[in-house]
């Protein structure tokens, strides 16, 4: 194993696995001549508690998992639910589900858990390629999806607080994101619990066989940086307990010490009575306006201040059952 390196951009990295790889903006440029519409999450929302919040939701205020995009990571002790952004990164959420439909993850394993940071899941043998799991149809690597082009079609409630790393931040189908208008793009923001593609130097090196999920303090840093596919939805405890690793930049040095992965399996593929069956709370509603606000003041007895500010990776997606599922 190569001995990994600390870059210049703060960001760590190792030949056999790779992480490698402002507040609000002034005035939009007059250039941009027609705005998109936008939804302000909290504005004009009511002041309730979260949980009231919560109780008062309809139905439709909920949505299911699509299982065409949601992966099953099946570990010894459990299955971690990632549901998938396929507006955000096509080509590589569809190399990622033919990796899965190969079966190219089963056996593999997770191969680092840094504290406060990631933990990454790729082929130990990686480095090596005459043992190294082959790919039969997917691809090893393709170019970049760091951002996408933005359009007015895309639903993205915006967060009414200024953000250090972005002009605008938000929720877009349900996925904490970021945006500038007067660039034209769109992206992905690293969140708790966010699932990017591992890479090299080379911007073009990554492509879905390394995956990595942030199991500490958001890394906003990795924004535009790296591919983000998706989020964990639930059994993130199952990644962000793990033991750390001994080694540089806390790789595991041993193969004891890796957690084998038994499988990624598309939920689609996987029998319906077998499913974990979730609803996510909706982002482009006036319950989720209610819900920021919220959150953004806390009107809970023990809260002695209000924070009066809320920032993207602050807003914690709620999740549940899906009601009557088998």
């Amino acid at each position: 194993m190569a001995e990994p390196h600390r870059n210049s951009t703060n960001l760590y990295c190792t030949r056999t696995a790779s992480l490698c790889a402002l507040g609000l903006a002034t005035m939009l440029s007059a250039s941009i001549q027609a705005k998109p519409p936008v939804t302000t999450a909290a504005k004009s929302a009511p002041a309730q508690t979260t949980a009231a919040v919560l109780a008062a939701a309809k139905p439709g205020d909920w949505r299911a998992l699509d299982p065409q995009n949601t992966l099953y990571l099946e570990l010894p002790s459990g299955r971690v639910v990632i549901e998938l952004a396929p507006a955000f990164a096509p080509n590589h959420i569809a190399n990622i589900k033919a990796l899965a439909r190969e079966k190219y993850y089963d056996g593999l394993a997770i191969v680092r858990a840094q504290d406060n940071y990631v933990v990454q899941m790729n082929d130990p043998d990686y480095e090596n390629e005459a043992t190294r799991k082959p790919i039969k149809t997917a691809k090893r690597s393709l170019p970049p999806e760091f951002t996408v082009p933005w359009d007015a079609k895309i639903p993205f409630t915006r967060l009414p607080d200024p953000d250090g790393y972005a002009p605008e931040t938000g929720f877009s189908n349900g996925f904490a994101a970021a945006r500038d208008l007067k660039a034209q793009r769109t992206w992905l923001t690293h969140c708790y619990g966010t699932v990017g593609v591992g890479r090299l130097n080379p911007v073009d090196s990554g492509g879905g066989p390394e995956l990595y999920v942030v199991i500490g303090t958001p890394p906003r840093q990795l924004d535009r940086n790296v591919t983000v596919v998706g989020r964990v939805v639930k059994g993130v405890e199952l990644l962000s307990t793990l033991p750390r690793g001994t080694g540089p930049y806390s790789m595991y040095e041993k193969p004891e010490q890796r957690t084998p992965i038994n499988a990624i399996r598309v939920a689609a593929d996987v029998p319906e009575k077998e499913r974990t069956l979730l609803d996510v709370l909706r982002t482009d509603t006036s319950t989720f306006d209610a819900f920021v606000e919220s959150r953004r003041n806390h009107r809970e007895d023990w809260y002695a201040a209000q924070a009066g500010h809320i920032n993207v990776c602050n807003v914690d997606i709620p999740v549940r059952p899906t009601p009557d599922a088998h």
